[in-house]
């Protein structure tokens, strides 16, 4: 844990003595002494290391995943195999992970990133489903990647929770997300029973995305249709199924149920279980739908050369099924965030507990283990938001505004390498978000183990030049995944009408418009500069048209490994998808596409985008 840290601006701040007793405290540490107990060998509850080190544990045995035994007389032998194994010394049993240094060289590809809510079609019950997001894979014709929004599970009772990235689990998926209509039961019921199913569906999406109706609607649908069948669940399964069943009736947030509840432990969630297990099976099922699906998207972008990505949020909602489920493993009482910077003056704070990293280590990193392999199991790759949190969080103690935190550190070496390690097993693709303020060593770190980082267009400046001038394209990154924009970001046509300070204008969270609107204008003019420079614009008076189509072509230009834009970039759609700040105040994550998916790619200015993106494939 940090006393003190270096800020966006690389100057050292001290953190409040308070804080620090409040975050010890969290850990559970004795603030007289900050005594932690260690092993009696002094090894680690979990050993992690690169397959090709030697590793100091001593005398003993190492049992590997084929049930081959190895004799171990000081370190680890360097050739042992990829996989998760078992040392045994000093009479512990201590999981031992054997992860790759680097993973393979991620092929070049252009592709998509898709808000899934936001794709429609006619089979649509008012917002994108699995289904759409399949469509729109057998019909990406030439693109190698699709990056998919978090698409973890909600808290099945209204209101829903509308963001992406405060899933109730991260170990699970979304049923919001399901065809209904896609279901071997809908095409096995009697036409009576197809005919209420239908009469349920919404509408298209009009203006926003309503997610309540959508989930009233599917829900109503889904009790049609169950079968009825009750099974052995797997216990995260179960927990998951039980906490949905619970929120049924108690409320969404399992912080305001009755006592004997809020553990998935007590005795009184015990004969919950025996009261409800119809219920239990009944989103036990909805998984298994989900599952269906998602591998069905996967299997119709099974020709594209890198696949599908789907990102992994930083956290869960505090009141969700993975904050009780694994509640022993968590800092309930925290939030994590963002220390104070240029972007938010009085910090940010996300909401969302964190891993406690002495318990995620007692466990063998199991719970972090279960996340990535959720989102791996129907994946072709990952984009770990916030990749930073791999190394150090931001911990805010409870009652303090986010300005009073300090960092929390992780043992980065066992998280990157256990990330590592499954997407080697399921040979996946693994890109880092590491926007904002981020240590160098992260960026770094992730190249050296063949991870990409991320490359927006839009930060691409040398900040430490006079005018900020944007970097020459062809000193982007190679191992980064490149883009105009962002969901959190203006879309193109909204950055280049300043469409990011009208409405926070209108909201009243701009305290100097005129110097904002300059802002922007100097930032637009420094864009246009650029894109002309690059000679990928013939002249900075060019329409916004052909301004729209030059940024998607410069990204060409880079060397980086995955090129993506968005369906709101390429339709010149103004609204973006969130805007950072505000919750109820604009729309977030509530924006549907200006046109359908079954017409996306018959538009002219798609149709230029893709042509843009395709122009040069092989950059020197």
């Amino acid at each position: 844990m940090a006393t003190w840290y270096e800020d966006a601006d690389q100057r050292r701040v001290e953190v409040d003595s308070a804080v620090v007793r409040q975050v010890l405290e969290q850990l559970e540490v004795d603030t007289g002494t900050r005594h932690v107990t260690t092993s009696r060998s002094g090894l680690p509850d979990t050993i992690v290391v690169r397959q090709g080190v030697r590793y100091e544990t001593g005398r003993g045995l190492v049992r590997l995943e084929d049930g081959t035994r190895v004799d171990v007389a000081d370190r680890l032998p360097p050739d042992l195999p990829l996989g998760w194994h078992m040392l045994e010394t000093g009479g512990r049993e201590i999981p031992l992970a054997v992860t790759p240094a680097r993973l393979p060289d991620v092929p070049r590809a252009w592709g998509w990133m898709l808000q899934l809510y936001a794709l429609h079609s006619a089979e649509s019950w008012g917002m994108g489903d699995f289904g759409d997001l399949a469509a729109f894979a057998r019909d990406a014709e030439g693109a190698g990647v699709i990056l998919v929004n978090p698409v973890q599970a909600i808290v099945p009772v209204l209101p829903v929770q509308r963001s992406p990235y405060s899933p109730s689990s991260r170990r699970f998926a979304n049923p919001l997300y399901l065809k209904v209509t896609d279901t071997g039961e809908f095409h096995r019921a009697d036409p009576a029973v197809r005919a209420r199913v239908l009469a349920l569906a919404p509408g298209p999406p009009k203006d926003l995305i309503d997610y309540d109706a959508v989930w009233a609607a599917k829900l109503a649908a889904l009790e049609l249709l169950w079968p009825g069948h009750i099974r052995d669940l797997e216990p995260g399964l179960h927990d998951f199924a039980t906490f949905c069943a619970l929120a049924e009736q108690h409320g969404g947030d399992w912080r305001e149920w009755p006592a004997g509840l809020r553990h998935p432990g007590s005795p009184d969630v015990a004969a919950a279980r025996r009261d409800l297990a119809p219920r239990i099976a009944f989103h036990a099922w909805l998984q298994e739908l989900c599952e269906q699906q998602l591998g069905a998207a996967r299997t119709a972008a099974g020709a594209m050369s890198v696949g599908i990505v789907h990102d992994l949020p930083v956290g869960v909602d505090p009141g969700g099924a993975d904050a009780w489920a694994l509640q022993d493993v968590l800092a309930p009482q925290v939030t994590v965030g963002a220390p104070p910077d240029a972007f938010s003056q009085q910090g940010q704070d996300w909401r969302l507990p964190p891993w406690r990293p002495d318990r995620l280590a007692a466990t063998g990193y199991q719970p972090f283990i279960e996340v990535i392999r959720s989102v791996l199991k129907h994946a072709d790759g990952i984009r770990v938001d916030h990749v930073a949190g791999l190394w150090r969080l931001w911990w805010i103690p409870p009652g303090e505004p986010p300005s009073r935190g300090t960092y929390v550190h992780y043992d980065s070496e066992a998280m990157l390498g256990i990330l590592a390690l499954e997407a080697h097993r399921h040979s996946a693709v693994v890109v880092g978000e590491d926007l904002g303020t981020v240590q160098p060593h992260v960026t770094t770190t992730l190249h050296e183990r063949g991870m990409l980082s991320s490359a927006v267009l839009y930060f691409q400046r040398d900040y430490e030049a006079p005018g900020h001038p944007f970097v020459p394209i062809r000193s982007w990154e190679p191992a980064s995944m490149a883009s105009i924009s962002t969901h959190d970001l203006p879309t193109a046509a909204g950055f280049l009408r300043a469409e990011n300070v009208r409405v926070r204008e209108s909201l009243g969270l701009v305290t100097d418009p005129d110097k904002e609107y300059e802002r922007v204008a100097a930032e637009r003019r420094d864009l246009i500069e650029f894109l002309v420079k690059e000679g990928v614009l013939e002249s900075p008076d060019a329409p916004e048209n052909d301004i729209l189509v030059a940024m998607h072509a410069v990204l060409t230009r880079a060397r980086s490994a995955l090129l993506l834009t968005s369906p709101p970039d390429a339709l010149c759609d103004i609204r973006q998808p969130n805007l950072p700040g505000t919750v109820d105040e604009y729309p977030n994550w509530r924006i549907p596409l200006s046109v359908p998916v079954e017409d996306l790619f018959s538009q002219v200015g798609v149709r230029r985008v893709i042509h843009a993106l395709t122009g040069d494939a092989n950059p020197a």
